[in-house]
């Protein structure tokens, strides 16, 4: 069970759209998430096409995606959303089932903020959605951590630009590598012996510098880098 947040989420309510081929699905995470104030489902879709148009069309804060769907699978739509200015900013969780595990690491790559199991707990699935649009992209960075790093070991060619790191300092080399091995900002900070805010601050930048569209991102290049290697 993740840590709770305050579910009164005062202000405006986030606008979680949902994107899945099965019927059933759906609706049964709008009933779910309906039951959770601050959080309003403002439409659905039934494949990556459909959610790329409803994305544009309804601007939704996170968008929950499932991979495989006809048409246009969710890797590709978020892949869509990502390089688009108009929806880049459109948190989307991935939906997954253990036996598709394997395209975790492409969604990653793609721009996903992060996944979600999809015999998920109700109020881990309410919270997952908070902590993304609060801009913290990995849900379970432990988990996320051995999904890429198992699939990382499996790519016999790195897709990511590695002269970029070069551009880094060597203080942001290490905080990066920390966050490749799945390490939370506070656990950065009390390694480093420095304040969780100065490692957002290299975080950001580090973000800049590499392009990166989410932290989960960031996790992506330091295993394609080879500064974080399976196994470490």
């Amino acid at each position: 069970m993740m840590t709770n947040i305050d579910e009164t989420c005062g202000g405006a309510p986030i606008r979680v759209a949902i994107a899945d081929d099965q019927d059933l699905v759906r609706k049964g995470f709008r009933l779910i998430l309906s039951s959770f104030p601050g959080i309003e489902v403002v439409g659905e879709a039934v494949d990556g096409a459909d959610a790329v148009a409803l994305a544009r069309r309804m601007r939704p804060d996170v968008l929950l995606m499932d991979i495989r769907m006809p048409r246009k699978d969710g890797i590709e739509a978020c892949r869509e959303l990502a390089g688009d200015p108009d929806t880049a900013d459109v948190a989307v969780l991935i939906l997954t089932t253990f036996d598709i595990d394997e395209y975790v690491y492409d969604a990653l790559a793609a721009g996903a903020s992060g996944f979600l199991l999809k015999d998920v707990d109700p109020d881990d699935l309410a919270q997952a959605i908070r902590v993304v649009h609060e801009g913290n992209a990995l849900i379970q960075p432990s988990i996320t951590r051995r999904l890429v790093e198992t699939y990382a070991a499996s790519r016999s060619k790195a897709r990511f630009d590695g002269t970029r790191i070069s551009d880094l300092t060597d203080r942001e080399r290490e905080i990066l590598t920390m966050v490749g091995k799945g390490m939370s900002n506070d656990e950065i900070a009390a390694e480093l012996v420095i304040s969780p805010a100065t490692v957002r601050t290299h975080v950001g930048r580090i973000m800049v510098k590499l392009d990166a569209h989410d932290r989960a991102q960031l996790v992506v290049a330091a295993y394609e880098s080879g500064l974080v290697k399976p196994g470490m």
